[in-house]
């Protein structure tokens, strides 16, 4: 009994050492916001390592900081590693915390392909895994553990449910712009496919173009720009946007012009930044659709699960709302992000 003792006395004061070196190319976080006078309850001092596509834009400093904070509140160790939008950094990292024997890897996949090596190197080091936010393709469901993060197909649903319910009285055919997110994301694929799903019945609604905005604001304006060259006026009625970032720029280049938004180009978004709110507020938007960031809890309450020995859900969608124009937006608070 003693010798085991020992041995796994020793095996632990390796996988201290181990982490101690990791550190040299990642941040150990426990929250970029604690509060300094409350003390974390440490459960056992759970590892896990956590790979984020990067930090784009303020939904997604809010995921990580979620992350982070929950991570802390529940007294387990977070090793952070920021891939800025490259796969190749996300399989690297990946490999460096089965190195580094974390408990539970959690990862948001930037494209839904490409894991299956990566993932199986995981699965050989009994590490279990959960994805968040966006979803992978694998021919093989057991090379992660959990899914926890939003129903994208859902929220193009919504998007499309507030056009239908927008100009139910009305007889007149609609031209749409769509903004995609990342191409090759679950969440592109998603919100693209749920939007179809509920106009397709309906002839008056054509998507006459579809770009890639990359979820980035400045992609969003490049669009506006360009559409903006070939012709004064916008060859499109309704703009329907991925992200809010994209969204935002858009507005940029419309301020410019005698285009009215939200009147004379009706204009949907995805995720509730606090911008594209005020911007709803403000009249310059005419819906938009909540992709929760706060993802934190759920993740941290299922390592907790995974901990204990429990069985998990395979996937957990987040509650989510949708913000229209008909709102009294005064009743909501602050998004946070």
């Amino acid at each position: 009994m003693d010798n085991k003792k020992n041995k796994g006395t020793k095996m632990k004061k390796i996988k201290i050492i181990h982490l101690f070196a990791f550190l040299f190319f990642f941040t150990l976080i426990f929250s970029c916001t604690k509060n300094q006078n409350e003390k974390p309850n440490i459960n056992n001092n759970i590892i896990i390592g956590f790979s984020q596509i990067g930090a784009e834009s303020a939904w997604r400093t809010c995921n990580t900081q979620s992350m982070q904070e929950a991570a802390y509140h529940a007294g387990i160790q977070l090793l952070y590693a920021n891939a800025e939008q490259k796969q190749e950094n996300q399989i690297k990292a990946i490999r460096s915390f089965i190195v580094y024997q974390v408990d539970v890897i959690v990862f948001v996949p930037i494209v839904q392909s490409g894991w299956d090596n990566v993932l199986q190197e995981a699965k050989e080091a009994g590490i279990p895994v959960i994805i968040i936010d966006r979803k992978i393709k694998t021919t093989d469901e057991s090379l992660f553990t959990a899914f926890i993060g939003s129903d994208h197909i859902e929220e193009g649903r919504n998007a499309a449910r507030f056009l239908l319910k927008k100009f139910n009285d009305e007889q007149r055919n609609y031209r749409i712009l769509e903004i995609r997110g990342t191409e090759g994301s679950s969440v592109a694929a998603g919100r693209s496919a749920g939007f179809r799903q509920i106009l397709k019945t309906d002839k008056r609604f054509t998507i006459t173009a579809s770009e890639n905005g990359d979820f980035l604001r400045s992609r969003g304006k490049e669009i506006a720009e360009t559409y903006l060259k070939k012709d004064k006026d916008l060859p499109f009625d309704i703009l329907f946007s991925h992200n809010d970032g994209m969204t935002l720029g858009f507005l940029d280049v419309l301020e410019k012009t005698d285009i009215k938004p939200a009147q004379d180009l009706i204009i949907v978004s995805v995720d509730a930044e606090q911008a594209a709110i005020d911007a709803l507020k403000d009249g310059k938007i005419n819906c938009v659709v909540e992709c929760n960031p706060k993802l934190g809890n759920p993740v941290m309450k299922t390592v907790k699960m995974l901990s204990e020995g429990k069985t998990v859900p395979k996937i957990t969608h987040i509650p989510e709302n949708v913000f229209t124009e008909w709102d009294d937006l005064s009743l909501f608070p602050l998004r946070g992000y």
